[in-house]
């Protein structure tokens, strides 16, 4: 709101133009003389006129801060923003997009850049040899997360009063092209537990938790000893295991707030989470004073937390070991939803087992799962009519 001070014979009309890449308010201010012949009355009239045209030029007016180069802007958003509020995993995952974005466009004022410059940018990554270890194109997936990089850049400049408006928001994608989640049928599922029994005990309790509770593999690996309620049959869902390149092996809380969860599971699989609990306890007891006691089910030798990618490596040599289709960790949980999904079990109790943030996201994964039980239903009804009409 702009205030109004009287000096002799003018008056000196200052209005705040948001603030600066440093935080400092910007103002600027105006003097307006009124003419010999005016009355008090109208002096005072114009003088509120004036005000309100000031007032509106300087919300027109894109601050000082906007001259700023996005890539130094950025550099500043990295340590204001993205280190406090962002989790370690998409932070990181920024930083590695940073560079391919500097050379585009970090060159360029943060004022300056409009959507026809950032639309050229998402249309060199989609083209062929953009893809350093392919030597193809980048993914629209991959092409997906680079806007999205920029715009959270312009959209705390916009909060920051630095810019008016975000150039990414009429910037056209992609198509993606839409998959079927790869996961396996009931028979290779029968055959996978069925081999799995010849494992060793840490890898079998690891895969039926990811068939019959659908959890993430980060859900997996954060689960610790506490969590399991062995008298209820029931496992909570309260942290992630994670890893990156700057923190090696940490813990986080999980992906969204409704990934914190509690699920029931069947007694079969308490009974081998029990067995594996008392194989883990005689492993302790080995190492010795070379064991570190963190409470997790999923260890090293040494108690330490297991690497992230272990698994993953680990079911590929099972898979292949045993003629198997591999389909990654994560396809268990797909499975685990389809399975939900054919019994029949409704969206609302399939997406709060998964941990979805809304239903809207299990819909949209799940969308052909679903259409599939439909047509199933409405074959059911029209055969029930049909013999009904005989």
């Amino acid at each position: 709101m702009a205030t109004v001070s009287k000096r002799g014979n003018s008056y000196r009309i200052r209005c705040s133009c948001g603030y600066d890449t440093n935080g400092k308010q910007v103002m600027k201010s105006k003097t307006w003389k009124p003419e010999k012949n005016m009355t008090q009355k109208q002096v005072e009239k114009e003088l509120k006129r004036q005000t309100v045209l000031f007032e509106e030029e300087c919300q027109g007016k894109q601050v000082q801060g906007g001259s700023v180069k996005f890539q130094t802007f950025a550099a500043q958003w990295f340590e204001e923003y993205a280190t406090i509020k962002l989790k370690e995993r998409t932070r990181e995952r920024y930083m590695e997009l940073s560079q391919r974005t500097y050379t585009a466009i970090g060159h360029l004022k943060l004022d300056k850049i409009n959507t026809r410059q950032v639309q050229c940018f998402i249309n060199q990554l989609g083209q062929d040899g953009t893809n350093q270890r392919t030597k193809g194109r980048l993914s629209p997936k991959t092409i997906k997360h680079y806007l999205s990089f920029v715009s959270t850049i312009f959209d705390y400049a916009i909060r920051m009063g630095i810019v008016k408006e975000n150039p990414c928001k009429h910037v056209i994608l992609p198509e993606q092209a839409k998959t079927e989640k790869q996961c396996y049928t009931i028979e290779e599922t029968q055959t996978f537990l069925q081999l799995l029994e010849y494992e060793p005990l840490k890898y079998q309790v690891f895969f039926t938790l990811a068939i019959y509770g659908g959890f993430r593999r980060a859900e997996l690996l954060g689960l610790e000893w506490s969590d399991i309620d062995f008298q209820n049959n029931t496992i909570e869902i309260c942290r992630s295991s994670l890893y990156t390149k700057e923190k090696g092996v940490y813990t986080d809380t999980p992906k969204t707030a409704k990934s914190s969860r509690i699920l029931k599971v069947p007694q079969q699989v308490i009974l081998l989470l029990k067995q594996y609990k008392k194989q883990q306890n005689q492993e302790r007891l080995r190492a010795g004073d070379k064991w570190n006691i963190t409470n997790r089910l999923f260890v090293n030798w040494n108690g330490m937390p297991m690497n992230p990618g272990t698994p993953y490596e680990w079911l590929k040599r099972f898979c292949d070991r045993n003629q198997l289709n591999f389909y990654g960790v994560h396809a268990f949980r797909h499975l685990n939803a389809s399975l939900l999904i054919h019994s029949g079990v409704d969206i609302r109790t399939v997406s709060a087992a998964l941990g979805h943030s809304n239903t809207t996201t299990t819909l949209n994964i799940y969308a052909h799962t679903f259409a599939q039980t439909q047509a199933r239903a409405s074959q059911a009804i029209a055969e029930v009519l049909k013999l009904k009409a005989e």
